[in-house]
């Protein structure tokens, strides 16, 4: 007999689920995709529905759920920008929290990671690849239809700006949310960790409401999650924007 297994549902997120363990909590994600495992994690049937383990060593958002995390997450049926999708492996749990009928816009710049990612998007239908890169948002304008949120992990020394540029242009209005991944050791060495956390925060506050800034130690040093939501004026309705259909998917985009 197989043993019963309780899930407890997270309020803030419907998709996002914790097991109770002898010896900790493990987060899992309700499945759009199917079998097999994106990167090994393990996954759980429970009914008719699955659910995959959300590694916070693998991923930084899970990493900072973890770590107490009490910012926006993707909640179902909404369409998100995810900057850095790299192999897709927070970008399929972020994908599974935005449900069947949800949207992720998932860019990625380099072609080996991007051609998993492609790979990826065969077993997640809500996931639309674009190959691009984040710092140049108007060269993929035409692949990325209206968000209601945005998700950055982009090692790059300027990621507000990079944040900031593409909220202006992709992002509904005031209220949306907005999450970055920091990586502090990619933004130069003139600046300890908590240097470049002072500076990115005091960057990011000028557009984002923000929310307390969470440390990812020991899943992911030198990084932290941060952001909120977006403050009036700071986006505004696409600019010119051509959604992208399920039919009119892209499969390779060109790098601008």
């Amino acid at each position: 007999m197989t043993p019963r297994v309780r899930l407890v549902p997270e309020p803030r997120s419907p998709r996002l689920v914790r097991r109770e363990m002898r010896d900790r909590t493990e987060l899992l994600t309700e499945a759009v995709g199917a079998l097999p495992p994106v990167y090994g994690e393990r996954w759980l049937h429970v009914g008719e529905r699955a659910y995959r383990q959300f590694e916070p060593g693998r991923s930084k958002l899970s990493a900072g759920l973890v770590r107490g995390w009490t910012g926006p997450l993707p909640a179902p049926g909404e369409s998100w920008l995810y900057l850095g999708a790299a192999s897709g492996t927070t970008a399929s749990h972020v994908a599974d929290l935005l449900g069947p009928e949800g949207r992720l816009y998932a860019v990625e710049r380099s072609p080996r990671p991007f051609a998993r990612l492609l790979a990826l998007a065969e077993r997640w239908p809500n996931l639309l690849p674009v190959l691009a890169d984040a710092r140049a948002p108007r060269g993929y304008a035409a692949w990325v239809g209206p968000a209601l949120g945005l998700y950055a992990d982009v090692a790059q020394p300027d990621q507000v700006a990079i944040v900031r540029t593409n909220a202006e242009l992709f992002l509904e209005g005031a209220g949306a949310p907005v999450v970055l991944a920091l990586k502090t050791a990619s933004m130069g060495r003139e600046r300890d960790p908590a240097g470049h956390l002072e500076a990115a925060t005091r960057e990011l506050a000028s557009f984002v409401d923000l929310v307390p800034s969470v440390r990812l130690d020991p899943f992911h040093r030198g990084h932290f999650l941060l952001g909120g939501r977006l403050r009036g004026g700071a986006g505004g309705p696409p600019r010119s924007l051509r959604p992208v259909t399920r039919a009119a998917r892209p499969r390779a985009r060109r790098r601008s």
